[in-house]
């Protein structure tokens, strides 16, 4: 894309009342829109990175088993009712509208059940894992740092259906490995961190948590990831031993990004969502819920992932893969040249950003390339073509390289 086409501006300030790094980044790069606190737009460039998180997280979820379908954020109260959720637990975070009847999704074990009990009669019907990626609405006290804790957010939930425990067990496990393999595409090294079920469950659940200053979580955590548990629920401290490797735990704020619960038979048993096994008793579904943070990825990112100048995205999820600046674009050599590694690059279904603009100094470019955080940044000049050549540079580095242009391909594995 040509940079002139974008609909984009970068400012040099945030604005005064934001104190996260990730809304002060996203913000002045021009990734999002702040509308009210805890609610956000996501810009062209912020939106081609949410995508990018979300085709990660449909592709592992696609991976093991999960059928992808999209609910109402539309609720009716009568659902909420049946498990008597609308009066009391979730009941503070809950927008209600038309006179109290709809509620505003906050998450979906109810209609997913209720959607689920009307295909599933009989044990043949099961296993079944059904995900969705979608907003969320909370009545959230304290929307603040950014995407992390927001009052609309999208949100991945994927909710699993088993005729007995052991089958929910065994695939639970399935659901941790594959978080495991999504948070690393992203660049993320979470613990997998003990919890308490809350509202959903009396069992531990598990969190899980990257380690961040911003984070509004404390976790007592081992060093070699033995262990890891949340600090309103442990009974152990920083300067312990590890109950499992007898090394030194640790405690750290950190950021939850991920969260995986045994429901068991709490909503289908209210809900009368059951089957006939293969004696004709009817028995209620066992459930699992699996929920990751879409939005709350994209600002646990930045808040991991950033330097004095600006934003340093994994390449994974960038919004753009390499951004191409000529300088002296007047020059007809260097505009034919740009244009031409601009071509193959597109040809070659390379995400590239080309900054085609005459009224921006180079001391400009940079420094709005290095604020949005491309990973990879190459640089075409009168002087670089002397020798046939361009400068590459990868974001967070300080190290330039001369390559010749019949190289670049190469060094950027195309």
């Amino acid at each position: 894309m040509k940079q002139s086409q974008l609909f984009n501006k970068t400012i040099k300030t945030a604005p005064r009342e934001e104190e996260s790094i990730n809304a002060k980044l996203l913000i002045r790069a021009g990734f999002i829109h702040k509308e009210m606190a805890g609610v956000w737009s996501f810009l062209p460039l912020g939106l081609r990175v949410i995508r990018k998180i979300e085709n990660i997280i449909r592709e592992e979820m696609n991976a093991i088993g999960g059928q992808e379908l999209l609910m109402t954020v539309l609720q009716p109260k009568s659902l909420w009712q049946e498990t008597g959720r609308w009066s009391n637990g979730m009941e503070a975070i809950i927008y209600k509208v038309e006179n109290g009847e709809i509620g505003l999704g906050p998450t979906h074990e109810e209609e997913v059940c209720d959607i689920a009990r009307t295909l599933i009669k009989s044990k043949d019907d099961l296993p079944l894992y059904l995900y969705q990626i979608q907003s969320k609405f909370r009545k959230e006290p304290r929307a603040k740092s950014g995407l992390l804790r927001c009052r609309e957010f999208e949100m991945k939930d994927l909710y699993s259906f088993h005729s007995s425990q052991k089958d929910f067990e065994k695939y639970y496990e399935v659901v941790k490995k594959s978080y495991f393999k999504i948070f690393k595409k992203f660049g993320l090294n979470p613990f997998l961190t003990q919890a308490s079920g809350g509202e959903f469950t009396k069992d531990f659940t598990h969190e899980f948590q990257v380690l961040s200053q911003s984070g509004e979580d404390k976790i007592i955590y081992c060093p070699s990831s033995h262990f890891s548990q949340n600090k309103e629920i442990s009974k152990v401290k920083a300067g312990d031993k590890c109950p499992l490797c007898s090394k030194i735990l640790k405690q750290g704020d950190a950021i939850e990004v991920g969260n995986i619960f045994p429901l068991k038979d709490k909503f289908s048993k209210k809900m009368n969502l059951s089957f006939f096994d293969e004696k004709g008793e009817k028995r209620n579904v066992m459930m699992g819920c699996y929920g990751i943070g879409v939005s709350r990825i994209m600002g646990t990112i930045v808040e991991i992932y950033h330097d004095q100048n600006g934003i340093i995205w994994p390449k994974e999820v960038a919004p753009f893969s390499v951004h191409l600046i000529p300088i002296e674009i007047s020059n007809s050599k260097v505009k034919k040249t740009t244009e031409k590694i601009y071509q193959n690059l597109q040809e070659r279904n390379i995400d590239i950003l080309y900054d085609d603009r005459q009224n921006k100094s180079p001391g400009e470019k940079f420094a709005e390339a290095d604020l949005i955080g491309i990973p990879f940044r190459i640089v075409i000049s009168e002087k670089t073509l002397k020798t046939n050549c361009l400068e590459l540079k990868k974001r967070g580095s300080a190290k330039k390289e001369l390559i010749k242009i019949n190289d670049i391909f190469k060094k950027l594995n195309v």
